[in-house]
């Protein structure tokens, strides 16, 4: 994570545009897709943590798998039987699973024991599994700041713009809060949107929510 260009690779996903594309990936195209090749080349897969309250932890994991690649975002608590996935990052995008305030809160607990306790770092490393479409004017600031410090992107603000208004794939959601009172959203591909068929169950709705409330 202390690699500029291993954020660019993981942040391409968030960008849908030609203009976003530029200001991401600049003079460092090149670069960036030969760091990304080799990574997704690797025999292991590579995972990373952000630990929350009460033992949970969300792990970022990327399937270093030929005809399945991609990434997952993963809660678990060590009572659970399974992890439950909140997103995927790939062809076949499932999301989003984060909202932007608990994005942020992940990002900013400072709990030790996960893969790194920056802020900047976990904001950026759970981004492409945020979408929300009611963002506070701090946002674009906040994202930007994790861009200037773990980036080398020429315009930060810009590109934070950009980012908070693509989000990625899925798109933005609008998040309410369910009759049994945990927070859910309306994503066509989510699954936290108790509608879709493929949702997570009444209850892990309620366990995710109380694990990533803010």
């Amino acid at each position: 994570m202390d690699e500029p260009l291993f954020w660019l690779g993981h942040l391409s996903s968030c960008i849908q545009s030609e203009e976003a594309q530029e200001l991401l990936f600049g003079a460092d195209y090149d670069a960036a897709g030969d760091f990304q090749r080799r990574f997704w080349e690797r025999a292991e897969w590579p995972a990373f943590t952000v630990p929350l309250a009460a033992d949970h932890r969300l792990h970022v994991v990327y399937r270093t798998v030929a005809d399945d690649a991609g990434i997952d975002y993963l809660l678990h608590h060590p009572d659970w039987g399974r992890p439950e996935r909140l997103a995927r990052d790939d062809g076949h995008f499932m999301g989003p699973g984060l909202s932007w305030p608990e994005l942020v809160a992940a990002a900013d607990n400072m709990l030790p024991g996960g893969s790194t306790t920056d802020p900047h770092s976990r904001l950026l490393l759970l981004l492409p599994a945020f979408g929300d479409d009611a963002l506070p004017d701090a946002a674009v600031g906040r994202l930007a700041g994790a861009l200037r410090a773990r980036t080398s992107v020429e315009d930060p603000e810009i590109l934070a713009a950009a980012l908070l208004e693509d989000q990625g794939a899925p798109g933005p959601a609008r998040w309410t809060v369910a009759k049994r009172g945990f927070s859910v959203n309306d994503g066509e591909y989510s699954f936290r949107n108790p509608t879709n068929r493929f949702a997570l169950s009444a209850d892990c709705l309620a366990w995710v929510a109380t694990a990533l409330a803010p």
